[in-house]
């Protein structure tokens, strides 16, 4: 049995892909943005408070993810604002949900919280896809930068060596 972390990294299945256009994502970033917004509005019916100022800021992120293509911190943001949003999500359900004295509009307003809740897990591996395809990483960094640290076996250039040579004396102090 895989584990439950490797669900995000397995290809597409064929079925799914197949619908999609070259070049296209399945299912489109739109629709991932308008599903928990519609369900969001709906669970603002009975849930106010942090709960629509967490979830819509998410959403907020997600929109400049879905405009900006090419960005990384972008689909990052969004991707660990939807990751937070489960845990924010799931304490304000437990602290505000009420099991009796709901209305139906009410409880039909808390089942849409619920569902939003439960499709978030699916939503952040979609967009875990996403980040991945757009070059991100989780881990440490494996860029080499222009600094060489003191393990380094490489030594640098020292620029005074030889100085003597090209006609400079030593400054005596």
């Amino acid at each position: 049995m895989p584990a439950a972390s490797s669900f995000c990294r397995r290809p597409w299945p064929h079925g799914l892909r197949s619908q999609a256009a070259p070049g296209q994502h399945w299912p489109p970033r739109k629709m991932i943005l308008l599903v928990h917004w519609l369900l969001t509005v709906w669970g603002c019916i009975t849930f106010s408070g942090p709960y629509p100022w967490a979830n819509f800021t998410v959403l907020a992120v997600g929109v400049w993810a879905v405009a900006q293509r090419d960005s990384i911190d972008a689909i990052s943001l969004f991707l660990g604002g939807l990751a937070a949003t489960v845990f924010l999500d799931i304490v304000h359900l437990s602290v505000f949900y009420q099991r009796t004295g709901f209305s139906d509009t009410q409880r039909f307003g808390a089942g849409m919280a619920i569902l939003s809740l439960l499709l978030k897990p699916l939503s952040c591996c979609f967009v875990y896809h996403m980040y991945r395809e757009r070059g991100g990483f989780l881990g440490p960094s494996q860029e080499r930068s222009d600094y060489q640290t003191i393990e380094s076996p490489e030594v640098p250039a020292d620029p005074f060596v030889g100085s003597e040579g090209r006609g400079h004396s030593p400054q005596g102090y």
